[in-house]
């Protein structure tokens, strides 16, 4: 079966930045595939050249005769005194849909995008909804094939899963660059990885995102086992040269040419397999101190209608805490509370003393954009110190994706996944009892994602996240705490059981209707529980026992440490194993004591 496109070994640079080379692809019917690959791969780019926006240096790109495409890219530019109704009439017109037609489909669109009605002016309307926006100009042309350039960017989960049900059920074939893997694993039928370390400049496995990461283990692996053959080969003719054959002979000279050509094809092979990834490692401070931050009965209100109320957080260490809901629904203000950039309107925060926070701020505030790289990595000289110890600021760059000559370009002139890595590079410096993040996923591609991933699971001090990411959330975070955007919250231990709690509290989230005020009716409290007889026993004395656990904690950490078992492999896993089993018992500890202290809270 014919491919609608397909690229067969195009190449594109732009001045002597290579992106891609020799990469072929297609897409044909009933196709839905994700393209992945690093920051600066050509991603973009290929789906232009794919859409016809724009030419490749090198290779073939045809199309099926008569072919409707629509392609929607990273940024949509949209009329914003045009309602929203106006504006995907107009995609439909341009599209050449007939005038009896145009009724019927424009308001089949705006159903199947989440529109009840297309009165709304388009200016208003947030980066979510507006991506939608883009998404049902494209659907109403109709198209045989739809490419899509970072679609998921804005869409906040229920955005995410309502694009998901969408494209799965999409009537036409389509390509998307999408960094979200848990959109990936549940909507496309195909990936494809755009990078250099291929021979062939791409990856192509069939079904989802997970059966991908299994095929490109398996590829690498024979990758390895290749280039280590191949070792031994060249090892051999270099040998046979260095016994100074002389190419008299044509079966002489043909073997040395084969042996410099198996050393060049080594060496390719050599750089390919190795894996550049950014370097990120958040560096506690060590402290034990298990009460870090203590928020009790926090309460926010804008206007007239309360955002949270009666919330309690505990932080300690090892804590890893993950905010839920909708956009809107007040996580950035939690993480704000929790830092002591706001004050509640009631409640309290409390700070470890001397507690060192480090907090990332999703619209990068911290960012002077006029300053350039160099100046926003370091105030002087040419090192930074990173655990106590000096590193140079190229190879302190490096680490974290950028070339030595990006250092004196402006950070307005960075991409955004470049400067979300310019300000993670900042904050690393820092030593840090308590991490708040605040959407550090945005614009990262896979590769960086994945590391970003790692350096929290292994941060010892307490982490609160915020990401529309669902694939890191639910890797990373051990507890969740869920908001519905009206002041109810509930706690949760995994994403699941936070959709099961939407469902029974009639959730708003997926609504894109503005939501009324109803500030005036009376809103009816959730009744108070109180401590049990034996609860009130339990709770006198779990001050004791998390003394007692404590120590047991320390006492563990300390063999851990002891030179003696470090040398034996069989007891220093046994000791690793004990310390994360006090850990564990600590945390549990720690967690039924706020969840006691919040029931005796009601009573009063």
């Amino acid at each position: 079966m014919s491919s609608f496109i397909h690229c067969q070994t195009i190449s594109k640079s732009f001045g002597s930045k290579r992106l891609f080379k020799d990469v072929t692809i297609g897409v044909g019917d009933e196709d839905r595939v994700g393209i992945i690959g690093p920051n600066g791969s050509g991603k973009s780019t290929l789906v232009k050249i794919m859409a016809g926006h724009e030419d490749a240096d090198d290779g073939i790109v045809t199309r099926r005769k008569h072919v409707r495409i629509a392609y929607i890219p990273q940024q949509s530019s949209f009329d914003p005194n045009a309602t929203v109704h106006e504006t995907v009439e107009r995609a439909a017109r341009d599209a050449g849909v007939r005038p009896e037609e145009l009724v019927p489909r424009v308001r089949e669109t705006l159903g199947r995008t989440g529109f009840e009605h297309g009165e709304q002016p388009v200016g208003p309307l947030s980066g979510g909804w507006n991506k939608r926006l883009a998404i049902a100009c494209g659907f109403v042309q109709h198209p045989d094939v739809m490419l899509l350039d970072e679609p998921t960017n804005h869409l906040d989960f229920e955005g995410m899963q309502w694009l998901a049900q969408l494209m799965s059920q999409a009537p036409f074939a389509w390509l998307m660059v999408s960094h979200d893997r848990w959109f990936l694993e549940h909507a496309t039928n195909k990936v494809a990885e755009l990078s250099s370390r291929y021979a062939d400049g791409i990856f192509i496995s069939t079904g989802t995102y997970s059966s991908f990461l299994l095929q490109r283990e398996e590829y690498q692996h024979a990758q390895t086992q290749q280039a280590q053959a191949l070792t031994g080969k060249v090892r051999r003719e270099e040998e046979w040269l260095r016994r100074g054959p002389k190419a008299r002979t044509t079966k002489a000279k043909s073997r040395i040419d084969s042996a410099h050509a198996l050393q060049a094809e080594l060496a390719d092979t050599t750089i390919r397999l190795r894996q550049e990834s950014t370097g990120l490692d958040f560096v506690g401070s060590g402290r034990r101190t298990k009460r870090l931050v203590v928020g009790e009965q926090l309460r926010k209100t804008f206007g007239d209608t309360p955002l949270i109320q009666n919330i309690d957080v505990v932080l300690s260490p090892g804590m890893r805490l993950g905010l839920l809901g909708h956009n809107g629904s007040g996580k950035s203000t939690v993480l704000k509370l929790l830092a002591k950039t706001i004050e509640p309107d009631q409640g309290t925060v409390a700070h470890a003393d001397e507690l060192q926070v480090v907090y990332f701020d999703q619209h990068r505030e911290q960012l002077d954009q006029t300053l350039t790289l160099r100046k926003t990595l370091l105030d002087s000289g040419d090192h930074v110190t990173y655990r106590g110890r000096p590193v140079h600021i190229v190879s302190w760059a490096k680490r974290f994706q950028f070339r030595p000559e990006q250092l004196d370009i402006r950070v307005d002139r960075l991409s955004g996944g470049e400067q979300s890595r310019a300000v993670i590079a900042r904050l690393m410096l820092r030593p840090a009892d308590v991490l708040l993040l605040d959407e550090p996923t945005n614009d990262l591609d896979i590769p960086t994602l994945e590391v970003l991933e790692e350096s929290m699971e292994d941060f010892p001090g307490a982490l609160v996240l915020v990401t529309h990411d669902r694939y890191i959330l639910t890797e990373v975070c051990t507890t969740f705490l869920g908001l519905d955007g009206t002041g109810q919250h509930g706690r949760f231990a995994d994403y699941e059981q936070w959709e099961t709690w939407l469902e029974n509290h009639g959730s708003q989230a997926a609504t894109p209707t503005k939501p009324q005020n109803n500030h005036d009716a009376p809103r009816k409290k959730p009744s108070a529980k109180k401590l049990s007889y034996k609860e009130q026993k339990e709770y006198n004395k779990m001050e004791a026992q998390i003394l007692e656990a404590e120590k047991k904690l320390e006492s563990c950490t300390a063999k851990t440490e002891d030179p003696a078992i470090a040398s034996q492999h069989t007891e220093l896993e046994q000791a690793y194993a004990a310390l994360k089993a006090a850990d564990d018992h600590v945390q549990g500890l720690y967690a039924r004591w706020a969840e006691l202290e919040g029931k005796l809270k009601s009573e009063d």
